[in-house]
């Protein structure tokens, strides 16, 4: 599977492509869906452009979305940097009205184990991310079924980020889940070309990378999940 990170934390000075309103993540989902991915991951905003997991702002995106494309799965972040609150978190997922197909949860944040329980109570697939062999140990004290693993390699330096995923995956039980394995920055592409190798699930979007594998500027989503397809 091919997902699409559609805007994450980026801002508008950062890319002047980043999707922000729910009109611009539809538009964008299909853009990218049409290209080839089957699932888009996006970071919804409030009318101040800041993350959101308050209802009217996650179903505003998913509403969009999900008109604009039928059939596309889209998950949402919960980062405890958009509620630092872990019960506050908690609270806002389980008064959404529009339900995502799926939703992340960095398992070394505080209270992620009881995200991770109220998604699952809404019936929303959850994905576990893990971002350090560490995680994988808060993660595996987990109650709660998961449906996916996010490896997660946040280091920049691509030696160290191919190190991390494989020191991660090693760290993972052999019943594990379905795994999606992605970097970041500089790492982006030589780490979504080893989860390519290794026949992993992978991402790619304005939210990991504003580059093309040759170092120049992508000049939107589609452009980068067009060049996902045939890469490396």
């Amino acid at each position: 599977m091919l997902k699409a990170c559609l805007n994450g934390t980026r801002r508008r000075d950062e890319h002047a492509a980043v999707p922000l309103t729910p009109a611009e993540l539809a538009a964008d989902a299909v853009r990218c869906a049409t290209a080839g991915v089957a699932a888009v991951h996006v970071h919804p905003r409030d009318d101040t452009g800041a993350e959101s997991l308050a209802p009217a702002v996650i179903a505003a995106a998913v509403t969009a979305i999900r008109a604009a494309r039928p059939g596309l799965t889209v998950g949402v972040s919960t980062g405890a940097w958009i509620v630092p609150d872990p019960a506050a978190r908690v609270a806002a997922v389980r008064a959404w009205t529009v339900l995502p197909d799926f939703a992340s949860v960095n398992a070394h944040e505080p209270g992620a184990a009881e995200v991770a329980a109220a998604l699952h109570e809404r019936g929303v697939l959850v994905e576990a991310g893990l971002w350090t062999p560490a995680a994988v140990d808060a993660w595996r004290r987990w109650r709660t079924p998961t449906g996916r693993i996010l490896v997660e390699c946040m280091a920049e330096q691509v030696g160290t980020a191919l190190a991390d995923a494989a020191a991660i995956l090693a760290a993972l039980p052999g019943d594990r889940p379905p795994v999606l394995l992605h970097g970041e920055g500089p790492a982006t592409w030589p780490v979504y070309a080893e989860a390519a190798r290794r026949g992993l699930h992978t991402r790619i979007g304005l939210e990991d990378t504003l580059l093309l594998p040759d170092g120049t500027p992508a000049p939107d989503n589609a452009a980068l999940v067009t060049t996902a397809r045939t890469f490396p």
